[in-house]
């Protein structure tokens, strides 16, 4: 059976179109298409049902799916493995962060790891940390930037720093006179919140339900720049790092009383290998994680 049917047979049912799939791959339409049938020719079974609008997978497509994607897999850990014994001269790591995390913290890692390793690539994938993990599950990532008090059976991490959540408020909202404030009266106020999925969100998603409050959600984004914008605006508060507002004048990070920890690891499938160029970036994020976290104090 040939992989490069396999591997566009997959991308097609990633994306549930023929076009979308096709520019993704970098071939014409008409090349996948040709590609597909010929998958079905050489297995004698019809795998897509077809319609002018969209298409969907028949059972016997969802059974080759499923093993298609073991396969790929396998392919893919077993280049990496091989990949290996050429040394750290090339390689790209596929990396996912919250896009808070990826603007503060990751650009002086990066820097550092490029100037080592410059002939490994990192491609940065932003997401909300559920969205991430996922990634990691389904093989998207190589690693990613997770909550570090979240255990999942098919991902392995490790802890790379314990931070504060903050409530994120104006220099003239009365809670910036504070020195803490409760979860409570956060809720209380109109919000401006990160996006579902994303770990400042959850936080306050979680305290709403079990104390039965309706947020008053006023604006949600997952930028941290327009979030700091609407702040200042005063369109509403929000949480936040306090990293994130540490060099600006007009907002201030208040923490919270009883402190809301926040431990940030790396996680990694469980099942996959981890390679060397993968463990020298954890050891570089980890060094500019502690650089950051120390420099805020």
């Amino acid at each position: 059976m040939d992989l490069k049917r396999l591997h566009y047979f997959n991308q097609l049912a990633k994306t549930g179109n023929f076009t979308k799939a096709a520019d993704q791959l970098g071939i014409a339409q008409s090349a996948l298409s040709t590609s597909i049938k010929k998958l079905e020719h050489q297995l004698g079974l019809k795998l897509i049902n077809r319609t002018e609008r969209q298409m969907s997978l028949t059972a016997e497509g969802q059974v080759l799916l499923r093993h298609a994607r073991i396969i790929l897999e396998d392919v893919e850990q077993a280049e990496k493995e091989l990949q290996e014994l050429k040394g750290l001269s090339s390689g790209v790591i596929h990396f996912g962060s919250p896009a808070m995390l990826a603007s503060y913290f990751l650009p002086d890692a990066l820097e550092k790891f490029k100037k080592t390793y410059p002939g490994i690539q990192i491609k940065i994938h932003e997401a909300g940390t559920a969205t991430l993990a996922q990634m990691l599950v389904n093989g998207e990532l190589d690693l990613a930037l997770i909550r570090g008090d979240r255990e999942h059976e098919q991902i392995r991490q490790t802890l790379l720093v314990e931070d504060q959540i903050a409530a994120c408020v104006p220099i003239e909202h009365p809670f910036a006179q504070r020195q803490s404030i409760s979860l409570e009266e956060l809720c209380q106020q109109p919000l401006v919140l990160f996006k579902n999925g994303y770990f400042l969100r959850e936080t306050v998603n979680s305290y709403c339900q079990q104390n039965k409050i309706t947020p008053q959600v006023h604006f949600e984004t997952n930028l941290p720049e327009l979030l700091k914008s609407m702040v200042r605006r005063q369109v509403g508060i929000g949480t936040c790092l306090p990293i994130l507002v540490a060099d600006d004048p007009q907002l201030k990070a208040v923490p919270f009383d009883p402190p809301i920890p926040l431990p940030l690891g790396i996680g990694w499938k469980s099942s996959h290998y981890l390679s060397t160029a993968a463990k020298a970036f954890v050891s570089f994020l980890q060094g500019a994680l502690n650089q950051a976290s120390e420099e805020k104090v």
